[in-house]
């Protein structure tokens, strides 16, 4: 009652905010969100799904900044993929069927669904060796006949 008097009254003290932790802001910034390897699964889950879909938990990859999402524990035998050398890790990953499968310094696993590059272009991680990989267009008989009526 005493401090709705006081605000009533126009006698309330006004304390400012300070600026440090005002805001969560700066967690926000990509440059705060790089893998660090040198931890368990459990913590890099925590971290690539932490991250998820803003900013986005991101590494180097040949050179290359990629961003990782869609994180899952993977509690299972070391799946057959193609390896994939990840700047920092201390293991490379594993490019299967299911994504891309990353260790912790525990030896245990992390299933990564979905990979972003720098260029905005996101794929499922089980493509990431065929997404440069293009396919020319073959239409039947019946369909260049139509485009051909089209043009």
């Amino acid at each position: 009652v005493e401090a709705v008097h006081l605000i009533a009254d126009g006698k309330a003290p006004r304390i400012p905010q300070p600026k440090e932790g005002a805001t969560y802001e700066g967690i926000q910034k990509k440059e705060n969100a790089e893998i660090s390897w040198d931890q368990p699964a459990a913590a890099l889950h925590n971290w690539i799904r932490g991250h998820d879909k803003v900013p986005g938990a991101w590494t180097t990859i040949n050179g290359q900044v990629v961003t990782f999402y869609g994180s899952s524990l993977l509690d299972a035998s070391v799946p057959a993929g193609q390896e994939l050398t990840i700047k920092g890790a201390s293991r490379p990953g594993l490019v299967t069927k299911n994504g891309l499968v990353v260790f912790g310094n525990d030896g245990k696993m992390v299933l990564v669904r979905n990979l972003q590059f720098e260029d905005g272009k996101m794929i499922p991680a089980s493509k990431y060796f065929t997404a440069d990989e293009t396919t020319a267009l073959e239409l039947t008989e019946e369909e260049k006949k139509m485009a051909e009526d089209i043009r």
